[in-house]
């Protein structure tokens, strides 16, 4: 998978985009690369990440379900048609996911956005923090329903 460095001014730290492909399940590739890395393992292979994602997905979806009366306001939609679309591997995850994720995983998770000025990314989100600070997941979301992995 191609890969290109880009730079954060604000602690001069240098990270990798890790291209994650478009198929409807980028945020969990983006985030399972992440997890593995995190827990100092190869980045999986472009079929295992896919495999880790599709579970990853159904775990999200579990985990929606069990935390349900915290999370059916927040949703767009009506809460059974939700969770049925998102069990659905095309479906585009986000933030109710994203934070699903990270208690799954029991690890934080860091979204990056692009800024438009200097091309840094900039922190737009963070999940998960009651799992430690330090070492997050980090992807980078393109504003467009894409995400990619940073590492």
């Amino acid at each position: 998978m191609p890969s290109s460095e880009i730079s954060i001014s604000s602690d001069e730290a240098n990270f990798r985009i890790i291209r994650i492909p478009g198929d409807g399940r980028c945020l969990f590739r983006a985030v399972v690369h992440g997890a593995c890395r995190r827990k100092g393992k190869p980045p999986p292979s472009e079929s295992r990440q896919k495999e880790l994602a599709d579970e990853l997905r159904q775990q999200v979806v579990e985990e929606l379900i069990k935390r349900r009366k915290d999370t059916e306001w927040y949703l767009e939609d009506q809460f059974d048609r939700y969770v049925g679309d998102m069990r659905k591997s095309h479906v585009w995850g986000g933030e109710p996911e994203l934070l699903m994720a990270s208690h799954v995983l029991k690890m934080p998770i860091t979204v990056y956005m692009l800024d438009n000025k200097s091309d840094s990314p900039k922190i737009i989100a963070e999940y998960g923090q009651e799992y430690g600070k330090q070492n997050p997941i980090r992807v980078l979301y393109h504003g467009y329903g894409h995400y990619d992995a940073l590492e």
